[in-house]
């Protein structure tokens, strides 16, 4: 069964920053796209980047480009969201999420294809 664990969410003020970790290590090798999704409350589930495992090419929801940044450390089967400059619309749950082929199409990112196994780490952005 695979799993994931995410950590590293907080609170922190507007303009604030933080990074997220996610332990991909009971994730199958052949997972080819590791993803960030969040949500925020009301609003549905939405993937805000992602990177390919081999390779690492990576791409970026509208909102967060710019701003957010995806990588991973393959040797430690670990995947990083570095988020600055953040706004009061990035609260939300933010969860790391697989899929099994190499990141292809475009935004929105298509929530069934890929595979969540971890309880997700809260993010809330306030004044």
């Amino acid at each position: 069964q695979e799993q994931q664990v995410e950590s590293g969410g907080g609170s922190v003020q507007p303009g604030g920053s933080l990074r997220l970790s996610c332990d991909v290590s009971g994730v199958r090798s052949s997972a080819g796209c590791l993803a960030w999704f969040r949500q925020s409350p009301g609003k549905e589930r939405e993937g805000v980047a992602r990177i390919n495992r081999r390779g690492g090419s990576t791409d970026y929801a509208g909102a967060v480009r710019g701003r957010f940044t995806i990588s991973r450390d393959n040797d430690k089967n670990t995947l990083y969201l570095q988020m600055n400059r953040l706004k009061l619309e990035d609260t939300g749950m933010y969860y790391c999420a697989t899929m099994a082929t190499w990141c292809s199409g475009g935004y929105p990112l298509p929530l069934a294809r890929y595979t969540f196994a971890g309880r997700g780490t809260q993010v809330n952005v306030s004044s």
